[in-house]
């Protein structure tokens, strides 16, 4: 168990230290943030804010991930791995992103079909090695089924897992993406995911079917190293935030929302969680959801929902404060993480 104290501490040190450095670097280099013309107008004084800060969260992860694994004297897992190389691959991806709007001073970087494709082929990749490497109980990162608690129901195929998974993939890049709209917002929100897996990998270890067989245990094939990822981002993310809140002196950018939301994707994937991360990650869903509902109306009926999404806007164009809206929106995230968390454990408690 201490290498997940080890991660995180380091991964925390690094990004906490990294960060001011980033933000001379960038603000040297002129990678300042642009701003939509059509966004809250608050958002202007935010203009030329560094931003790419994602690279130091990313960077911390991986180097926090290393030593604990160089202070066990153990190497990392097939499980941890994989989902470092999503959080990797969707990071450079939004990298891409973030320096086009630098290079090209506009609020749109990549073309949506290209941002899209980027993060197809790092997901496929994904989808395809996670259902290999079986271990010596024959267990694989992930199993080609459903999962909410566990995996349930039949096998959807290697096609039809390949792409439940990119839905998954794609869905919570963005959705993280979209949160992060204000100042610390979806760091907090994420980061409240982030330490629900590192309490469901811990809780998977100690009652894994590999050393005790029993009605609830869990066939997952890495969850201490899937404990320790989820802690080495989780560091990092904290580091980070200490210069992320309002007011921000840098931006994680797509860099870092990308990145984030593939390491969502990832542990729920490879800790048979998929559908229980919907709960978990509700605040994200429930941002995301606001962006469907305002465009589909729109479409129908020519009107608005909201004045203006992703939701965050809404409430800043109410008048909100956006310490306000953050705090209050992170509340919302810390409640969805215990339901689902609670969801998690329940199947665990006594039946009168």
């Amino acid at each position: 168990m201490r290498e997940i104290l080890v991660a995180a501490a380091v991964s925390l040190l690094l990004s906490m230290l990294g960060t001011p450095l980033a933000i001379r670097l960038f603000s040297r280099r002129g990678y300042g943030q642009s701003i939509r013309e059509e966004g809250p107008s608050g958002h202007h004084d935010k203009r030329g804010t560094p931003t790419m800060g994602g690279t130091v969260i990313v960077i911390a992860a991986l180097v926090g991930f290393a030593c604990a694994h160089l202070y066990s004297f153990t190497p990392p897992t097939v499980s941890a791995v994989l989902v470092l190389f999503l959080m990797t691959g969707l990071g450079a991806v939004g990298f891409l992103d973030d320096f086009i709007k630098i290079y090209k001073q506009r609020s749109l970087g990549l073309r949506s079909g290209a941002k899209a494709l980027g993060q197809l082929i790092v997901g496929a990749v994904f989808a395809v090695l996670v259902t290999r490497f079986p271990n010596a109980y024959l267990i694989t990162p992930a199993e080609t089924r459903l999962s909410f608690l566990r995996d349930f129901g039949p096998s959807i195929g290697l096609i039809g897992f390949t792409i439940w998974v990119l839905i998954m993939i794609v869905g919570f890049s963005n959705a993280v993406n979209l949160t992060d709209g204000l100042d610390g917002l979806a760091s907090g929100a994420t980061g409240v995911v982030l330490a629900s897996y590192v309490l469901i990998g811990n809780w998977q270890l100690r009652n894994s079917c590999t050393t005790q067989l029993g009605p609830n245990c869990y066939w997952v094939r890495d969850p201490l190293d899937l404990a320790v990822v989820a802690a080495a981002v989780l560091g990092a993310l904290v580091g980070f935030l200490w210069w992320n809140a309002p007011p921000a002196k840098i931006f994680m950018g797509d860099t870092g929302s990308l990145a984030l939301g593939g390491v969502l994707a990832g542990l729920a994937i490879t800790t048979r969680t998929q559908i229980l991360l919907i709960i978990l990650a509700g605040m994200c869903v429930l941002i995301t959801m606001s962006v469907i509902i305002q465009v589909g109306f729109f479409k129908m009926t020519g009107k608005r929902v909201f004045r203006m999404a992703p939701l965050q806007h809404h409430f800043e164009l109410k008048g909100w404060a956006e310490t306000t809206i953050v705090v209050r929106f992170w509340l919302i995230a810390a409640l969805c993480a215990a339901a689902g968390l609670g969801i998690f454990y329940v199947e665990w408690m006594p039946r009168l």
